[in-house]
């Protein structure tokens, strides 16, 4: 089933690679024959889709394997690590565009730079449209599969989307009169990637040291457990994210008189119950105690 979803979430990232790149090219021809600098950055924000896109892919397939011996757990969390990854790449490329972009600033002070061309605003426009329908396809199929690079990869298509607004801003008003505007939307660009980059690397790194799930999320599943088998008490409960997916070790108390056979068959039916209802519960571990 894990195999399946990464193939699915591999077909999906080829198909955007694919467009990405065509994108860059076409954002960086306008952006260079308009003499946009807003544009280029926006060009070089695509190219970085392209990379951090690549990289989600040998996620997927990666954290698609099966357990063996030497990781008998799985290998989910190497998506995560993944999404690290991609985090860096952002922020490299935010860092890279604001430094451009507060030197035109300084250009635009000096009066020397020039007004950018119309062929850049329709760079942006179709650079807008484009990117923002890959963020909801990327953000769907990354929903559908649990992906977490996936879903890191889909919100660089809306800061790219985003960065081509600001673009879009930039061009029409140094157009107006106004040629500044267009480095300093450049530098806007560079403060949204940042953030985006902070933001990813933040939930990556959650997913890595096995933080508790949110508590609506705990109390969702024990309210569940109790409606499965009405005469335990739950005297322990953790739960854990393993990259996308979630473990689950708890303690139960029973009646101490009723028979380990009778014990094992409760246990198997919450066990079996919890991940079947609960797609990304990857394991639960429940221990048995007499009630006191």
């Amino acid at each position: 089933m894990r195999k399946l979803m990464s193939n699915v979430g591999v077909r999906v990232s080829i198909i955007t690679v694919v467009i990405n790149f065509f994108l860059f090219v076409f954002k960086l021809v306008c952006g260079l024959i308009s003499h946009s600098n807003a544009m280029v950055s926006d060009a070089v924000h695509s190219l970085s889709d392209v990379i951090t896109t690549i990289a989600v892919i040998f996620g997927l397939v990666l954290a698609g394997q099966e357990a063996d011996s030497k990781h008998p757990y799985g290998h989910e969390k190497i998506e995560s690590a993944f999404a690290v990854v991609l985090s860096f790449f952002l922020l490299v490329t935010g860092i890279g565009i604001g430094y451009v972009g507060v030197e035109n600033i300084i250009k635009g002070l000096d009066k020397t730079l020039v007004i950018p061309g119309g062929l850049a605003l329709l760079a942006a426009i179709v650079s807008i449209v484009v990117k923002e329908i890959m963020f909801h396809y990327t953000m769907q199929t990354a929903k559908k599969i649990s992906s977490s690079s996936m879903e890191a990869d889909a919100w660089h298509h809306r800061s790219d989307a985003l960065s081509s607004i600001g673009a879009f801003i930039g061009i029409f008003a140094s157009r107006l009169g106004f040629p500044i505007l267009d480095p300093i939307c450049s530098l806007l660009i560079c403060i949204l990637i940042i953030k985006t980059a902070i933001e990813i690397f933040i939930n990556a790194v959650t997913e890595l040291v096995d933080t508790a799930c949110d508590d609506s999320v705990n109390d969702e599943i024990i309210k569940t457990i109790m409606e499965i088998q009405k005469n335990i008490d739950i005297n322990e409960f953790k739960s854990r994210m393993f990259g996308s997916r979630i473990y689950i070790d708890m303690e139960i108390a029973l009646d101490g008189k009723i028979t380990l056979n009778n014990a094992n068959k409760i246990v198997n039916k919450i066990h079996d119950k919890i991940e079947q209802k609960y797609e990304l519960i990857k394991h639960c571990n429940i221990r048995v105690v007499p009630k006191k």
